[in-house]
C-alpha cells in the first residue's frame, strides 16, 4: 500500500507537535485517506462489477444470472473489495493505537460475517425464485426448503458473531451453546415444528401449491398459494387469505382435492326425499301411460314380459297387485333418473354411477344421485348439477310421486 505510517507523523512532528498529538494527528489523516479509498473503492467496484454481470446476464439464455442481477448478488459482493482493502491497510492506521485496532477488527469481523450472510442470502433467493421457473418444481414447497438453509446460514452466522464478540473459538462456543439446547429448543419450538412438517410435507408429496384444500377448523376453502417453513397460505374463494401453521397439516387433518382435479371428473352426491305415501304398485294401464317416455320404454316392454312370465309360471293370483313381482312407480322412476343421467352429456361415463335408495327417514325415502361430472371447473359443475336436478323435479310428477316439504305449522289463537 502507498501509504506510510512515519509519513505524516514526521510531518506533523516538524511542524512542533508533541509526540502523542503527532501520533494522534497521522492516523487522523491516515483514516480519513482510508474512508476516502474504501469510498471510491466501493463505488468503483459496485458499478464494474454489477455492469459486467448484467451485460453478461443479457447474452446468455438462461434466466439464473439474471435473477442474480435482480436480487442484487453483484450489488453484494462488490462490498467484499473495500473490506479486503480495510482489512490489510488497519494495521498501518492504527500501529500506534493497538486497542482500537483491535476493537475495529472484532466489529470488520462481524461486519464479513453479516455481509456473508447478505450474499448467501441473494443467492437462496436467487435460487428460490429460478426454482419456481422450472415446470417440475412449480408445485413444490421451495420457499420452505430455501427457508430451512437460511436458518442455517443464519443460525450458524449469529454463533459466529457471538463467538467473535466474546473471543471464543466456534467449536467451544458451540459446545457452550449446547447446554442450553432445551432453552433454544423452547424459543424455536414453531419453527422446528414447522422445519419437521416441511420436510414430511415433501416427502409424502402431502401438499402442493396450486392444491385445492378445505380445512374447515380454520376456515380454508380454496387454493394453496404458498408454502414455507412456519405457515401455509391458502386464497379462499372469497379472495380471501387463510394462514395455516404448516405443522398443522401433518398433525390435524384437511381434505386436499387434488385427486379430484386430476381424475377429470367431480363427484356429484346429492338426494331427493319422495313422501312414502306416494309410493305404489303401477297398473297395466299405467304402465302403457309410461312406455311414453321414450327412455324407458324399451325397459318397460322386457320387464311386463319378464314379470307377466314369472307370475304366470308360479300361478300368482294378479288379482291383487301385492301378490307375485310387480312394478312400483318409485321402481320405475329410479330407472327412469338411471337411464337420464347415463345418457346426460355432462356425466363422467368412465367413474362410477348410479340411483340409489337410502335408509328411510322419518321425511320420507331419500333417493341419491351418485355421479361424477365430466367438468371439475366449479361454475361448470354446479350447471351440470342444477341442470340434473331441474329436470328430476320436473319429472317426478310424472311418475305420480311426490317430494317431502316441509309445511310450516300455524297456530292459531285460542278464541274466547
Amino acid at each position: 500500500m502507498f501509504l506510510n505510517h512515519h509519513y505524516f507523523y514526521d510531518f506533523f512532528d516538524r511542524f512542533g507537535f508533541t509526540d502523542d498529538w503527532a501520533k494522534f494527528l497521522n492516523m487522523l489523516t491516515l483514516l480519513a485517506i482510508l474512508i476516502f479509498v474504501i469510498y471510491i473503492t466501493d463505488v468503483v467496484a459496485r458499478i464494474v462489477l454489477v455492469k459486467s454481470f448484467t451485460k453478461f446476464a443479457s447474452k446468455t439464455e438462461t434466466e439464473f444470472d439474471d435473477l442474480l442481477v435482480s436480487h442484487k448478488a453483484p450489488r453484494n459482493i462488490a462490498h467484499l473489495v473495500p473490506l479486503f482493502i480495510t482489512i490489510k491497510v488497519f494495521p498501518l492506521v492504527f500501529t500506534d493505537y493497538p486497542r482500537i485496532e483491535a476493537f475495529l477488527v472484532v466489529l470488520l469481523k462481524v461486519y464479513g460475517i453479516l455481509l456473508t450472510i447478505w450474499i448467501l442470502r441473494s443467492v437462496l433467493r436467487t435460487l428460490e425464485s429460478y426454482f419456481k421457473t422450472l415446470p417440475r418444481l412449480r408445485d413444490k414447497p421451495i420457499d420452505s426448503y430455501i427457508q430451512v438453509v437460511m436458518l442455517f446460514v443464519w443460525v450458524i452466522g449469529v454463533a459466529s458473531i457471538l463467538a467473535v464478540l466474546i473471543d471464543l473459538s466456534f467449536l467451544k462456543f458451540f459446545t457452550t451453546i449446547g447446554a442450553a439446547s432445551a432453552i433454544l429448543l423452547l424459543i424455536f419450538k414453531d419453527t422446528i415444528l414447522g422445519f419437521v412438517a416441511s420436510i414430511q410435507v415433501a416427502i409424502n408429496d402431502t401438499l402442493r401449491i396450486g392444491d385445492w384444500i378445505t380445512m374447515d377448523k380454520y376456515g380454508a376453502d380454496g387454493d394453496v398459494i404458498e408454502i414455507n417453513l412456519s405457515t401455509v397460505q391458502v386464497q379462499n374463494f372469497d379472495k380471501t387469505i387463510t394462514t395455516i401453521p404448516t405443522y398443522a397439516i401433518i398433525s390435524e387433518s384437511f381434505k386436499n382435492w387434488r385427486g379430484m382435479q386430476s381424475s377429470g371428473g367431480r363427484r356429484i352426491k346429492r338426494s331427493i326425499l319422495i313422501k312414502s305415501k306416494s309410493i305404489h304398485f303401477i297398473t297395466d294401464e299405467e304402465i302403457e301411460n309410461l312406455k311414453k317416455i321414450q327412455l324407458i320404454t324399451q325397459y318397460l316392454e322386457d320387464k311386463q314380459e319378464e314379470l307377466a312370465e314369472y307370475n304366470r309360471v308360479n300361478n300368482i293370483d294378479q288379482s291383487n297387485l301385492v301378490n307375485g313381482r310387480n312394478l312400483t312407480n318409485l321402481g320405475v322412476f329410479r330407472i327412469y333418473l338411471q337411464t337420464y343421467i347415463e345418457r346426460h352429456p355432462g356425466i363422467h361415463k368412465d367413474m362410477s354411477l348410479m340411483v340409489r335408495q337410502l335408509q328411510p327417514t322419518s321425511q320420507g325415502i331419500p333417493l341419491e344421485i351418485y355421479a361424477f361430472s365430466n367438468d371439475i371447473r366449479w361454475v361448470n359443475y354446479e350447471s351440470i348439477m342444477s341442470d340434473i336436478f331441474d329436470h328430476i323435479f320436473s319429472s317426478i310428477n310424472y311418475f305420480d310421486l311426490e317430494l317431502f316439504e316441509l309445511t310450516p305449522t300455524i297456530f292459531e289463537a285460542p278464541k274466547n
